[in-house]
Protein backbone atom coordinates (compact mmCIF):
# COMPACT_ATOMS: atom_id res chain seq x y z
CA UNK A 1 0.00 0.00 0.00
CA UNK A 2 1.41 3.95 -0.49
CA UNK A 3 0.89 6.02 2.03
CA UNK A 4 -1.64 7.58 0.03
CA UNK A 5 -3.64 4.68 0.32
CA UNK A 6 -2.81 3.67 3.99
CA UNK A 7 -4.22 7.11 4.98
CA UNK A 8 -7.20 6.66 3.11
CA UNK A 9 -7.85 3.43 4.61
CA UNK A 10 -7.59 4.83 8.01
CA UNK A 11 -9.71 8.00 7.59
CA UNK A 12 -12.18 5.34 6.58
CA UNK A 13 -11.42 3.44 9.82
CA UNK A 14 -12.16 6.43 11.94
CA UNK A 15 -15.23 7.15 13.87
CA UNK A 16 -15.60 10.56 16.23
CA UNK A 17 -16.75 8.53 19.38
CA UNK A 18 -13.34 6.66 19.35
CA UNK A 19 -11.41 10.34 18.29
CA UNK A 20 -13.23 11.63 21.41
CA UNK A 21 -11.81 9.05 24.05
CA UNK A 22 -8.55 8.99 22.34
CA UNK A 23 -8.74 13.21 22.57
CA UNK A 24 -9.25 12.52 26.35
CA UNK A 25 -6.05 10.48 26.52
CA UNK A 26 -4.17 13.66 24.97
CA UNK A 27 -4.09 12.70 21.38
CA UNK A 28 -4.79 16.16 19.53
CA UNK A 29 -6.45 17.05 16.42
CA UNK A 30 -4.87 15.45 13.82
CA UNK A 31 -6.41 12.18 13.79
CA UNK A 32 -9.09 10.04 12.71
CA UNK A 33 -10.16 7.87 15.50
CA UNK A 34 -9.07 4.53 14.63
CA UNK A 35 -9.58 1.48 17.21
CA UNK A 36 -6.52 -0.61 17.63
CA UNK A 37 -8.84 -3.03 16.64
CA UNK A 38 -8.86 -1.55 13.34
CA UNK A 39 -5.45 -0.99 13.68
CA UNK A 40 -4.23 -4.69 14.00
CA UNK A 41 -6.29 -5.30 10.68
CA UNK A 42 -5.02 -3.21 8.53
CA UNK A 43 -1.11 -4.49 10.04
CA UNK A 44 -2.00 -7.98 9.07
CA UNK A 45 -2.73 -6.41 6.07
CA UNK A 46 0.67 -4.55 5.62
CA UNK A 47 2.77 -6.72 7.54
CA UNK A 48 5.77 -5.08 7.45
CA UNK A 49 6.90 -1.87 5.42
CA UNK A 50 9.10 0.23 6.88
CA UNK A 51 9.27 2.15 4.46
CA UNK A 52 5.81 3.02 4.64
CA UNK A 53 6.06 3.06 8.14
CA UNK A 54 8.36 6.37 7.90
CA UNK A 55 6.40 8.13 5.64
CA UNK A 56 3.34 7.36 8.18
CA UNK A 57 5.12 8.91 10.95
CA UNK A 58 6.31 12.07 9.17
CA UNK A 59 2.34 13.05 8.23
CA UNK A 60 1.92 13.94 11.67
CA UNK A 61 -1.59 11.88 12.10
CA UNK A 62 -1.77 10.18 15.65
CA UNK A 63 -3.37 7.62 13.78
CA UNK A 64 -0.32 7.27 11.21
CA UNK A 65 1.99 7.46 13.87
CA UNK A 66 -0.26 4.33 15.88
CA UNK A 67 0.40 1.96 12.41
CA UNK A 68 3.47 3.11 11.55
CA UNK A 69 5.22 1.48 14.83
CA UNK A 70 2.90 -1.29 13.97
CA UNK A 71 4.83 -1.97 10.86
CA UNK A 72 7.85 -0.81 10.70
CA UNK A 73 11.10 -3.02 10.58
CA UNK A 74 12.93 -3.05 14.06
CA UNK A 75 16.55 -3.59 11.96
CA UNK A 76 16.21 -1.39 9.88
CA UNK A 77 16.32 1.75 11.79
CA UNK A 78 19.08 3.82 11.98
CA UNK A 79 19.92 6.18 14.74
CA UNK A 80 19.36 9.46 13.75
CA UNK A 81 15.66 7.94 12.33
CA UNK A 82 14.82 6.46 16.06
CA UNK A 83 16.04 10.00 17.38
CA UNK A 84 14.26 11.56 14.72
CA UNK A 85 11.02 9.71 15.49
CA UNK A 86 11.42 10.00 19.40
CA UNK A 87 12.09 13.93 19.41
CA UNK A 88 8.89 14.49 17.05
CA UNK A 89 6.59 12.72 19.87
CA UNK A 90 3.65 15.08 21.25
CA UNK A 91 1.36 12.41 22.54
CA UNK A 92 2.71 10.11 25.74
CA UNK A 93 1.21 7.26 24.13
CA UNK A 94 3.54 7.28 21.19
CA UNK A 95 6.28 7.36 23.21
CA UNK A 96 4.75 3.93 24.53
CA UNK A 97 4.09 2.86 21.14
CA UNK A 98 7.50 3.50 19.56
CA UNK A 99 9.02 1.55 22.58
CA UNK A 100 8.06 -1.85 21.11
CA UNK A 101 9.85 -1.47 17.63
CA UNK A 102 13.08 0.09 18.99
CA UNK A 103 13.65 -2.31 21.69
CA UNK A 104 13.86 -4.86 19.13
CA UNK A 105 16.23 -2.89 17.64
CA UNK A 106 19.93 -3.61 17.55
CA UNK A 107 20.45 -0.08 18.58
CA UNK A 108 18.04 -0.32 21.98
CA UNK A 109 20.38 -0.19 24.60
CA UNK A 110 22.65 2.58 22.92
CA UNK A 111 19.48 4.43 22.25
CA UNK A 112 17.53 3.91 25.52
CA UNK A 113 20.61 4.94 27.75
CA UNK A 114 20.46 8.23 25.76
CA UNK A 115 16.85 8.80 26.14
CA UNK A 116 16.45 8.25 29.57
CA UNK A 117 18.45 11.18 30.22
CA UNK A 118 16.86 13.41 28.06
CA UNK A 119 15.26 16.49 29.20
CA UNK A 120 12.46 16.30 27.45
CA UNK A 121 9.43 14.21 29.21
CA UNK A 122 8.31 11.94 26.42
CA UNK A 123 11.63 11.26 24.83
CA UNK A 124 12.74 10.30 28.73
CA UNK A 125 9.61 8.33 28.76
CA UNK A 126 10.24 6.22 25.77
CA UNK A 127 13.84 5.37 26.98
CA UNK A 128 12.54 3.86 30.42
CA UNK A 129 9.46 2.02 28.13
CA UNK A 130 12.09 0.83 26.01
CA UNK A 131 14.25 -0.31 29.10
CA UNK A 132 10.95 -2.02 30.57
CA UNK A 133 10.66 -4.01 27.19
CA UNK A 134 14.82 -5.10 27.70
CA UNK A 135 13.77 -6.44 30.82
CA UNK A 136 11.88 -8.87 29.16
CA UNK A 137 14.47 -10.49 27.00
CA UNK A 138 16.89 -12.68 28.58
CA UNK A 139 19.31 -12.11 26.19
CA UNK A 140 19.57 -8.37 27.87
CA UNK A 141 22.87 -8.81 30.13
CA UNK A 142 21.54 -8.33 34.14
CA UNK A 143 23.89 -5.78 35.05
CA UNK A 144 22.04 -3.19 32.80
CA UNK A 145 19.29 -3.25 34.76
CA UNK A 146 21.23 -3.61 37.86
CA UNK A 147 21.71 -0.03 37.71
CA UNK A 148 18.61 1.07 36.40
CA UNK A 149 16.97 -0.01 39.64
CA UNK A 150 19.15 2.45 42.13
CA UNK A 151 18.43 5.23 39.08
CA UNK A 152 14.52 4.54 39.17
CA UNK A 153 14.83 4.47 43.24
CA UNK A 154 16.63 7.83 43.56
CA UNK A 155 15.09 9.95 40.50
CA UNK A 156 11.19 8.53 40.51
CA UNK A 157 9.55 10.83 42.63
CA UNK A 158 11.32 14.05 41.16
CA UNK A 159 10.81 12.67 37.51
CA UNK A 160 8.04 14.79 34.89
CA UNK A 161 4.48 12.96 34.79
CA UNK A 162 5.09 10.43 32.08
CA UNK A 163 8.41 9.61 33.12
CA UNK A 164 7.26 8.41 36.18
CA UNK A 165 5.15 5.99 34.76
CA UNK A 166 7.98 4.94 32.29
CA UNK A 167 10.05 4.11 35.58
CA UNK A 168 7.16 2.57 37.45
CA UNK A 169 6.37 -0.14 34.68
CA UNK A 170 10.24 -0.47 34.24
CA UNK A 171 10.59 -0.94 37.51
CA UNK A 172 7.63 -3.90 37.25
CA UNK A 173 9.49 -5.30 34.48
CA UNK A 174 12.64 -5.58 36.07
CA UNK A 175 10.94 -7.07 39.08
CA UNK A 176 9.74 -9.69 36.88
CA UNK A 177 13.12 -10.83 35.30
CA UNK A 178 14.30 -13.20 37.41
CA UNK A 179 13.80 -14.05 41.43
CA UNK A 180 16.91 -12.35 41.80
CA UNK A 181 15.69 -9.73 40.55
CA UNK A 182 11.98 -9.98 42.46
CA UNK A 183 13.76 -9.55 45.67
CA UNK A 184 15.77 -5.97 44.15
CA UNK A 185 12.76 -4.68 43.04
CA UNK A 186 10.13 -5.45 45.53
CA UNK A 187 12.65 -3.86 47.86
CA UNK A 188 12.98 -1.00 45.65
CA UNK A 189 9.58 -0.57 45.44
CA UNK A 190 8.79 -0.66 49.22
CA UNK A 191 11.37 2.49 49.78
CA UNK A 192 9.82 4.37 46.61
CA UNK A 193 5.98 4.02 47.83
CA UNK A 194 3.50 5.36 45.99
CA UNK A 195 4.16 6.56 42.70
CA UNK A 196 1.58 9.29 41.81
CA UNK A 197 1.05 10.05 38.07
CA UNK A 198 -1.47 12.28 36.49
CA UNK A 199 -3.63 10.41 34.03
CA UNK A 200 -5.93 13.35 33.12
CA UNK A 201 -9.57 13.05 32.25
CA UNK A 202 -8.96 8.89 31.66
CA UNK A 203 -9.95 6.13 33.75
CA UNK A 204 -6.39 5.25 34.05
CA UNK A 205 -4.91 3.95 37.20
CA UNK A 206 -0.91 4.13 38.09
CA UNK A 207 -0.35 0.13 38.89
CA UNK A 208 1.90 -0.40 42.58
CA UNK A 209 4.59 -1.91 41.18
CA UNK A 210 5.14 -4.62 44.10
CA UNK A 211 1.48 -5.97 43.71
CA UNK A 212 1.78 -6.42 39.75
CA UNK A 213 5.42 -8.09 40.65
CA UNK A 214 3.92 -10.38 42.43
CA UNK A 215 0.78 -11.31 40.37
CA UNK A 216 3.04 -11.32 37.27
CA UNK A 217 5.59 -13.76 38.70
CA UNK A 218 2.83 -15.64 40.64
CA UNK A 219 0.69 -16.04 37.56
CA UNK A 220 4.24 -16.98 35.78
CA UNK A 221 5.07 -19.77 37.99
CA UNK A 222 1.50 -21.25 37.64
CA UNK A 223 1.96 -21.56 33.96
CA UNK A 224 5.27 -22.70 34.40
CA UNK A 225 4.02 -25.87 36.68
CA UNK A 226 1.00 -26.89 33.81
Amino acid sequence: MTCAETMKALESMGSEQTRKTWARHGMGENAFGVSFANLGKLTKQIKTDHALACELWKTGNADARNLATYVADPAKFTAPELDAWVNSITWYAHAGLLSAPAARSPLARARAAAWMKSKQEFVSYCGWSVLGQLAKNPAVPDDLFEERLGVIERDIHKAPNRVRQGMNSALISIGTRSSHFEKRALAAAARIGKVVVDHGDTECKTPDAATYIRKTNARNAARAER
